[in-house]
């Protein structure tokens, strides 16, 4: 169900009396957002999310009582509402718990505007206005303990029904088949993800191992600071060594590279990373389309392209060039993405070669680099 027209109802869910009255200030300015209730701990903030139910909850981290993993992952049992972590600190305890957090349902975690911090008190906002405006849907994960995710506004009717045309993809296949070419070996994967990426590249690749033969490159939209973090919490999570890509150096087998904050990556002809600075590429830094169009055309079909849960359409125009040259393209499926925009987006155009649910990528991309090409 959509959100009815009229002002974004926000509840704001914090233990600082002066953090709690700046955000409402900062609401109260934004002239689209009204703040119908607040809440000073995690239990309290379960109880009134119950209550009244708003467009949006802003979620502190750390809190008496009970903080706000425990708190986001009984309200969404409640009730599958929006929700933004909020955290003052990227040191890696915080950030763990705003990474799990995300993990069990949230769908963003963004900085804490503080007084006079114009471009944090903006972004703040703007990703209270675009999780409000994602319709809710509700699951059932496979332990039965109730989960909410999300989906982009309903596809218009040629889009439903070129997804429905779509059995070639190989959606229920249990394994892929290779293309018939004895020299084509797979070198590199590159992966684009945004809204609810941080658990689905945990899911996507923990069944990977340590030495895996491929890099893996990410693409994932991030506020800015937090990268280094996301880095960080995959590589406890992940078998493959992950960190934050680094001007010039080599991909390298085992290896997972995150594309850092505010710059685009890409892969230079000689096979080495590169980082621009460039304008953004509608409205994003950095843009999926920058890697996948360099994969193309450094690796051609020798890549594989992930496309994995988002908003909005980045990768599509990089994937389809990808496609173009003979590339393997993959996307994550309805039901297991927390925003199903993106991967959608490139099914429309045709370019997507399997559609699989998220915990399939990992079998997959073992099974893809067994056969070899």
């Amino acid at each position: 169900m959509r959100r009815k027209s009229g002002p974004i109802r926000v509840m704001v869910v914090e233990d600082s009396p002066t953090a709690r009255n700046l955000l409402v200030a900062l609401f109260e300015q934004s002239g689209d957002i009204q703040v119908i209730g607040t809440a000073l701990d995690g239990v309290e903030a379960v109880r009134r999310a119950a209550e009244l139910r708003p467009d949006v909850i802003t979620m502190d981290i750390h809190m008496p009582r009970l903080n706000g993993l425990e708190a986001t992952r009984q309200i969404l049992q409640i009730a599958p509402i929006p929700i933004v972590i909020v955290t003052a600190s990227v040191n890696r305890p915080d950030m763990d718990l705003s990474f799990e957090a995300m993990r069990v349902g949230a769908l963003s975690v963004v900085k804490k505007p503080g007084l006079g911090d114009i471009e944090a008190c903006e972004q703040f906002i703007q990703t209270v206005r675009l999780m409000a405006d994602v319709p809710v849907v509700r699951r059932w994960n496979r332990g039965g303990e109730k989960t909410a995710m999300r989906q982009a506004p309903p596809a218009n009717s040629a889009t439903v029904a070129l997804a429905s045309a779509l059995p070639a993809l190989g959606v229920s296949e249990p394994a892929i088949r290779l293309r018939e070419d004895p020299k084509n070996s797979w070198q590199v994967i590159g992966i684009a993800s945004s809204t609810g990426g941080p658990s689905a590249l945990v899911s996507a690749l923990k069944p990977l191992p340590a030495d895996y033969p491929l890099p893996i490159l990410v693409v994932q939209h991030i506020t800015r600071g937090f990268a280094g973090s996301l880095a960080e919490w995959l590589n406890g999570e992940l078998k493959m060594l992950v960190r934050v890509a680094e001007q010039g150096e080599a991909p390298l087998p085992g290896t997972v590279l995150i594309s850092p904050d505010d710059r685009h990556m890409q892969i230079s002809d000689r096979g080495a990373i590169l980082l621009h600075s460039s304008p953004p590429y509608k409205g994003l830094r950095p843009s999926a389309n920058y890697l996948f169009f360099s994969l193309a055309r450094v690796y051609g079909k020798r890549a594989i392209g992930v496309i994995l849960t988002g908003m909005g359409d980045d990768g599509v125009e990089g994937l389809t060039e990808l496609h173009r040259q003979g590339g393997l393209v993959l996307a994550q499926d309805e039901a297991s993405s927390v925003v199903y925009g993106m991967p959608r987006e490139a099914a429309a155009r045709k370019v997507v070669d399997h559609i699989l649910p998220v915990d399939r990528f990992g079998p997959t991309l073992l099974q893809l680099t067994e056969q070899g090409g």
